[in-house]
């Protein structure tokens, strides 16, 4: 296996990076486009047959689990998510390839989108239901989607992967 060229560490924080201002500003811009709408989501709002907007405010981690209904809770998550996002950064310095780079960005991205919620509204602000028939899927947001696909990069990232490219022989002239 060939080794990563020199500066690629900081190639992959400035991928990771961008990745994760990225999902932040999409994440944030959705939200901030359905809260100050005129359109009040409080049924479902078919898109597509099987895509509702429907507003849920998640009081929890993901899939609605661990709800906490207390300020403590609020913030005990907020910090976890920061504190995630944090630690996410470090091991971002020290990713494997561009794969696992790009992952760890749509978690941080998703992680600090959903952080900016709970401390503004106290809550994660979800809105995306997708759905088939009676089944139903939970009600998601960019953020969400954005560090589920992280993790599936940063599994493909580690199972995967990618060699650097050889170094061109350089000419003595």
């Amino acid at each position: 296996m060939h080794e990563a060229p020199a500066d690629f560490p900081r190639r992959a924080l400035r991928l990771g990076l961008l990745v994760a201002l990225i999902v932040l500003l999409l994440d944030q811009a959705t939200k901030l486009a359905l809260l100050s709408t005129d359109i009040r989501l409080t049924y479902p709002w078919p898109v597509l047959p099987f895509l509702d907007l429907t507003v849920v405010w998640n009081r929890g981690i993901s899939y609605g689990l661990f709800q906490q209904d207390g300020e403590w809770g609020r913030w005990a998550l907020t910090a976890f998510k920061l504190v995630a996002a944090l630690f996410l950064t470090f091991w971002l310095r020290k990713s494997a390839g561009r794969v696992e780079a790009l992952g760890i960005g749509l978690i941080i991205g998703g992680a600090i989108g959903n952080a900016i919620d709970r401390i503004l509204h106290g809550a994660v602000f979800d809105f995306v239901h997708f759905h088939i028939g009676d089944f139903s899927w939970y009600v998601f947001n960019v953020a969400d989607a954005a560090i589920v696909a992280g993790v599936v990069f940063m599994l493909v990232g580690q199972l995967f992967p990618m060699r650097a490219a050889p170094e061109k022989p350089r000419s003595g002239l």
